[in-house]
């Protein structure tokens, strides 16, 4: 039975030091020498995914940007991008502006590099840190204080911004656009959350509907911890959180595992893929 095992970055693949750490590399590696489709579904963008991703030998592509297009790290290219509709960007970026938040707008040109513009005045910290950490990514290029170009195809709006406004502007965008909308809390902070705005139809769970019929999979196990990984736990054939996780993706998951930063999620694959789990044959979900 071929099976699918697809992992989410933050908080459940990645330590407590934001990085793949070197067993769980080594392990990912091996297994996927030996024939194991594993890969990840992330909200992260190449241009993070790569550098996080360089020691861990994996084949079928990454799920990129929450399911908005799917990245191949041999050649290097994208493929499968879903585009921002022209009538849905202007809602988007307006109900957004309604509520004070200026989201960060990824655009995609003929290259592999996303152009990332930001027209608000100024950053708060937690956005500020999101753009040095990435400032200097060879696939990103960020613009900031810069209205981004009438002529563009925009892939995705990101912004971190207050919980209670984050969560208002995601009831507004679902309730007035078609766009497929994330809203989730900050792992560090709650009091802050992240707001995801992509195409109609983009997601992980129809991202990785799609790669099962690209990799010719029988069956699909996920990891995650975070809200927006619900998604993916409603289509999986087993769903796995690790210990760390939101008490609600603990609730919709099959099975719990240990902490993110223990190596689970590489040693459960081992375990799964050697067939030595019980939970191969699981009955279907209630």
């Amino acid at each position: 039975m071929p099976t699918l095992y697809i992992s989410d970055l933050d908080g459940t693949l990645l330590g407590a030091d934001s990085r793949v750490s070197n067993s769980s590399a080594e392990i990912i590696s091996d297994l996927s020498r030996q024939g194991a489709r594993i890969t990840v579904a992330t909200a992260r963008t190449p241009a993070t995914v790569v550098p996080l991703l360089q020691r861990t030998y994996t084949l079928p592509p990454a799920i990129v940007m929450t399911g908005t297009a799917f990245w191949h790290r041999e050649p290097g290219a994208y493929s499968c991008v879903k585009v921002m509709p022209e009538n849905d960007r202007a809602k988007a970026l307006a109900i957004c502006a309604g509520n004070n938040i200026f989201p960060f707008i990824y655009t995609m040109g003929e290259s592999s590099v996303l152009q990332v513009y930001h027209a608000g005045d100024s950053l708060n910290s937690q956005e500020q840190s999101f753009v040095d950490e990435r400032r200097n990514l060879p696939l990103k290029r960020f613009h900031l204080h810069t209205p981004a170009p009438e002529s563009r195809r925009d892939l995705l709006y990101y912004a971190i911004s207050r919980a209670e406004a984050v969560y208002d502007a995601a009831a507004k965008l679902k309730e007035e656009t078609e766009c497929s909308v994330s809203a989730y809390p900050d792992i560090f902070n709650h009091d802050m959350a992240h707001l995801e705005i992509f195409a109609p139809g983009v997601s992980k769970a129809s991202a990785i509907t799609h790669l099962k019929e690209l990799t010719g999979a029988d069956r699909v196990v996920v990891f995650g911890d975070n809200l927006n990984d619900l998604p993916m736990f409603e289509i999986a054939d087993v769903a796995v959180a690790v210990g760390n996780a939101f008490d609600e993706a603990k609730a919709k998951a099959d099975i719990i595992i240990g902490p993110n930063t223990e190596d689970s999620v590489a040693k459960f694959i081992r375990e799964d893929f050697n067939g030595q789990r019980f939970f191969r044959d699981m009955p279907e979900r209630m």
